[in-house]
């Protein structure tokens, strides 16, 4: 079992605060206006998409190695939405959009394995079932 961990902090109201998150490698400030506004700073959105292409990226090279090939790269992009209804705001979808360059796979194995990737990497497991829906697409290239 591996433990990882974040560190968040939020100082003043909702749309004049701002805040801190960091982690291993990374601190980056957010406030109301980065989150909402696209303004400049980074955002929870942010982390979660990074988090989700580099989870769907780790794992589609775990499929491929088991498949006996061996990826040369593997670019994962995530579009994170967040939206608001009665309730408040949610993140109501996730996009991934992968480039694969690997010798000697061909397009239907790729699409069969990004589909496995898709339903059985960790964070997409982590938002299975939830109101956000996920959609990945797959291109082989090179």
């Amino acid at each position: 079992m591996s433990t990882s961990n974040a560190h968040a902090q939020w100082k003043g109201t909702i749309k004049e605060g701002k805040g801190t998150m960091k982690f291993t490698g990374f601190e980056g400030t957010y406030t109301f206006a980065s989150r909402f506004e696209n303004s400049g700073g980074t955002n929870p959105e942010e982390l979660i998409g990074a988090a989700h292409a580099g989870c769907y990226s780790m794992y589609l090279s775990l499929l491929l190695t088991e498949e006996g090939l061996n990826p040369e790269s593997i670019d994962t992009k995530a579009s994170v939405t967040i939206d608001k209804d009665d309730s408040g705001p949610h993140i109501t979808e996730i996009k991934l959009e992968c480039k694969v360059k690997c010798q000697g796979l061909e397009d239907a194995k790729l699409q069969k394995l990004a589909a496995t990737t898709k339903e059985k990497c960790p964070v997409s497991r982590l938002y299975a079932g939830g109101s956000a829906k996920i959609s990945a697409t797959a291109q082989l290239i090179g």
